[in-house]
């Protein structure tokens, strides 16, 4: 059994057998109609979702199995029972747990005390679903992303760190161009360079945004986290010179542009970088589907 909790979890070959099947997926669906039938899965959601959420349950229906929504936005996970019966009593049911949470301890204790698999669709420390879905969706359109540079910009939270472990894995070469006190996490950054350095790529942390220049591809993610009720106004003057628009693109030369969603327009991005000739943000969003639906059929045993 194996669980998707933080991304380090796959190897090199892992990852680029996942990007494939989610490209032969989205191609021809219809061929995997079986994959999983017969199959359940819990949807466990702390936090509201768009994408993770139909994504998710697109790919079941898709694979054949069924996703079961369970809305723990009220805070119940750990409150009305603990996080180690929801797993035991879910394991009986269903074939795999999927947990968007507000705290990576809670994926932690789902995966030490079930006996199915646990996907992270979102924690405070990762997001590794997504990145997959980004280095895809790169993949589709530089044709290749070993020995490719991708800039972050904005605040280093859980999607930063996913790009970084799933960029050094990859041998992409990874700057994120953050301000001073809004790094990416350290011991993920650290151990993600020693796994960089093993694939021939760099990664970085630098706040400079007038380094941003020669990037194969630009990034950003909203400026406050999702649960953080800082208003964006407050945190403008910090984060602005991390824009992405049309000077920023033209200054780094980047082909591809991308978002994780959901942006605040006039804020971490402009409309007309998002709607423009170089963004793959939709492309990106809908690679999240081809994505679960690959990790489900690696991870998820089917039912005899």
């Amino acid at each position: 059994m194996q669980h998707l909790l933080t991304g380090f979890e796959f190897s090199q070959d892992e990852y680029l057998s996942i990007l494939e099947t989610a490209a032969a997926m989205k191609k021809d669906p219809a061929a995997f109609a079986d994959t999983l039938k017969g199959s359940a899965c819990a949807i466990m959601f702390e936090k509201p979702s768009l994408r993770t959420r139909t994504t998710f349950e697109i790919a079941l229906y898709r694979l054949g199995a069924h996703g079961v929504y369970l809305d723990l936005q009220s805070g119940d996970l750990g409150k009305r029972e603990s996080i180690p019966d929801y797993a035991r009593n879910l394991s009986r049911w269903t074939d795999c747990l999927i947990g968007r949470v507000f705290s990576q301890h809670t994926l932690e204790e789902l995966a030490a005390t079930g006996s199915v698999p646990v996907i992270n669709a979102l924690s405070d420390l990762y997001h590794p679903a997504q990145a997959m879905a980004d280095y895809m969706t790169l993949k589709e359109h530089l044709g290749e992303i070993k020995g490719k540079s991708l800039a972050y910009l904005g605040d280093g939270n859980n999607v930063a760190n996913s790009l970084l472990v799933a960029g050094a894995i990859l041998g992409v070469n990874v700057t994120c161009f953050c301000p001073l006190g809004h790094g990416p996490e350290i011991q993920i950054f650290n151990r993600a360079q020693e796994i960089a350095k093993k694939n021939g790529c760099h990664l970085d942390v630098v706040a400079d945004p007038s380094r941003i220049v020669g990037f194969d591809a630009l990034y950003t993610d909203t400026w406050v986290s999702m649960g953080d009720n800082t208003p964006l106004e407050k945190v403008k003057q910090i984060f602005l010179p991390y824009q992405i628009n049309d000077t920023l693109v033209a200054q780094s030369g980047a082909k591809v542009v991308l978002h994780c969603l959901p942006a605040h327009r006039g804020y971490e991005i402009t409309d007309e970088v998002m709607d423009g000739p170089l963004s793959a943000v939709f492309d990106e969003a809908e690679n999240r589907l081809h994505i679960h639906m690959a990790l489900l059929a690696k991870l998820v045993h089917k039912r005899g």
